[in-house]
């Protein structure tokens, strides 16, 4: 089938890298395709796992026929007949293949007696298995170098068992397909007609049950609909209705078909010929799906990121509105303004400020001694900041959630219904914060007062009400306040300034707000991401930005699809399906059992000549 073992070799290279790939695809959001793309995907690895990779591996394999079909169509009974004994069983109960049934020479037993192929099955022996098994049948019945696999219905009631057949008609070499003249146009078998000609796979359709005086129109018919649909190279056994002999046809009935697979499996030549065709096809389909399957993660791992950019930058903003909050005087209002002018006063300090007193530190000085103490201060402005991240943060919880859920793809993340609310805990995790950061501001003006000259300064003021005045200095800037308040908190602000610098000097004030407002916005940063972070955890739990740290996420399937038809082509195997079917030069004969042996072909010279021509 390949030319060298080095060719051989670099194909199941190829075809194992993209099973990793396949195995390493996450499809997990609700967009647009990505069912069908999921689909495509496990088809594509069931099929490398029971076909390709066993086939390529190991081309010297018995060859699969599967004999698959409608319900009631009569495989069991044809396998049955073919074997020339009841090996599967048959009947009019539904489904009577439950468990697929495979049937080889007993010489060929070792090849299937492992999980080479459909390593999905268990495998037993005996007269009948239990669940999803492949019973395994050894008979001389059926030649060496070739087995038959019963397969379930394909249009079963039984959902597990349709899926089962489809998985096992993925698996043959050959695949002999089995409706009758009642049935023959059901759309079912069509669809997976189309998939066997884009495979370009060895294909017989057995029309069976045709009533008398009907034989021609129906085979005709048929024959016709198989040209439309691209199966012009399909072969086309008729059987017609007849008494059934202890459970099986005549053998007439089945002698042509039989020989047809006799024919392949025993001249190597021919045989080489349907693996070549049936390999090629199979790799032509992989390297034909696996680019839509790349646009399919790109986008995943696209909107993943837009997913995760919502929240983050949502989060981003909030962060934003408390840093200019807290730098605009915003916070120099309500509470906070009055806890403020408890303890500063308006009146005696501030006209000494406004006429210039050059003593005006020693009547600051005099003055703070007879006020109330800094802590309301400092408990408003904690209590203030503590509602401003709070209130920023539910409002950006309520913003992600609202532009999650209207996206198909993020309703199916918001699986919590907190998480339209801020995490109950922030409260208490801002509080602790915020009381962190006050008793920082307090350790940088107690850092800055052990210097000996400005120590008795410090001390005159207290550390606690230099702590206050630094805080107020932080939220200095009046661009945030009404008219109103300006007048009363622009002078309280520049109170505060102008006592941090009597004590410290500009230099030291300049750095000292800077150091507090960049430790405040860090603090704040840390909780703001802890809440965004129960939105993009969910984003990071789908896996999809691992496969796309190093490009687009599609790009692995990309390569491997590249590297395959590279080794497909150096194996002479193409990837190039030439249309559904393949070349369209042959024409189909006929096998019917009306005379038998003989292939209705006008460029005569038997069937194995017809299979030649076929892929010269």
């Amino acid at each position: 089938m390949v030319a060298s073992p080095e060719q051989a070799q670099r194909l199941v290279s190829a075809l194992a890298g993209v099973r990793t790939a396949l195995g390493d695809l996450r499809l997990p959001l609700e967009l647009t395709g990505a069912d069908l793309a999921r689909r495509e995907g496990a088809r594509l690895a069931d099929h490398l796992d029971d076909y390709l990779l066993p086939r390529v591996r190991q081309a010297g394999a018995p060859l699969l026929a599967v004999v698959g079909g409608s319900t009631g169509a009569g495989k069991s009974t044809l396998v049955n007949s073919l074997v020339g004994t009841p090996v599967t069983p048959a009947g009019v109960l539904r489904p009577t293949t439950r468990s697929p049934v495979l049937v080889h020479h007993p010489t060929d037993a070792a090849w299937f007696t492992s999980d080479r192929i459909l390593p999905g099955l268990p495998r037993v022996t005996g007269a009948e298995a239990h669940g999803h098994a492949l019973r395994l049948v050894g008979h001389p019945g059926i030649p060496r170098g070739l087995a038959v696999l019963d397969a379930p219905d394909i249009d079963s009631v039984v959902e597990a068992n349709r899926r089962l057949g489809e998985e096992l008609l993925g698996a043959a070499d050959l695949w002999v397909f089995v409706t009758t003249a009642a049935r023959y146009a059901d759309a079912v078998p069509w669809d997976l007609l189309a998939a066997a000609a884009r495979r370009r796979a060895a294909v017989t359709v057995v029309l069976n049950r045709i009533e008398p005086g009907a034989h021609q129109a129906v085979v005709a018919d048929l024959a016709r609909m198989l040209d439309e649909r691209g199966l012009v190279s399909a072969h086309l056994a008729a059987v017609d209705e007849q008494t059934l002999a202890e459970g099986l046809l005549p053998p007439t009935a089945v002698a042509d078909l039989d020989r047809w697979l006799r024919e392949i499996a025993e001249d190597a030549e021919a045989r080489d010929e349907v693996l070549r065709r049936t390999v090629s096809g199979a790799v032509a389909d992989v390297v034909a799906v696996l680019p839509g399957l790349a646009a399919a993660a790109d986008d995943q791992a696209a909107h993943a990121s837009h997913l995760g950019q919502v929240a983050t930058s949502t989060y981003a903003r909030a962060h934003a509105q408390v840093h200019e909050a807290t730098s605009d005087g915003t916070m120099l209002r309500g509470e906070v303004l009055a806890r403020w002018q408890e303890f500063v006063g308006t009146g005696e300090l501030l006209r000494a400020l406004e006429t210039r007193v050059s003593s005006w530190r020693d009547r600051a000085t005099a003055f703070l001694r007879g006020r109330p103490a800094p802590e309301p201060v400092a408990q408003a402005i904690g209590s203030g900041l503590v509602d401003l991240v709070v209130d920023v943060a539910e409002e950006a919880a309520e913003q992600v959630h609202a532009a999650w859920r209207a996206d198909p793809a993020g309703t199916r993340l918001l699986d919590d219904p907190t998480l339209s609310r801020a995490s109950s805990d922030l409260r208490d995790r801002t509080s602790t914060e915020v009381r962190a950061w006050q008793g920082a501001v307090l350790e940088l003006v107690s850092s800055e007062g052990a210097d000996r000259r400005v120590t008795a300064r410090a001390l005159s003021f207290g550390v606690n009400g230099l702590g206050a005045a630094l805080m107020v200095a932080i939220f200095a800037s009046t661009g945030g306040l009404t008219a109103a308040e300006l007048g009363v908190a622009g002078g309280a602000a520049v109170l505060g300034q102008r006592l941090l610098e009597a004590v410290f000097g500009d230099d030291a004030v300049r750095r000292l707000t800077r150091t507090a407002h960049e430790d405040l916005d860090a603090r704040v940063g840390r909780l703001l991401a802890d809440e965004a972070a129960r939105f993009t955890t969910r984003v990071r739990a789908l896996d999809l930005e691992r496969a796309s740290l190093t490009g687009p996420s599609g790009d692995p399937l990309r390569t491997t699809a590249h590297e395959l038809a590279e080794a497909a082509r150096a194996a002479g195997l193409g990837t190039d399906s030439g249309g559904p079917s393949g070349p369209r030069t042959a024409r189909r004969p006929v096998i019917d059992p009306a005379a038998p042996g003989r292939v209705e072909d006008p460029e005569a010279g038997g069937l194995l000549a017809w299979w030649r021509r076929l892929w010269q």
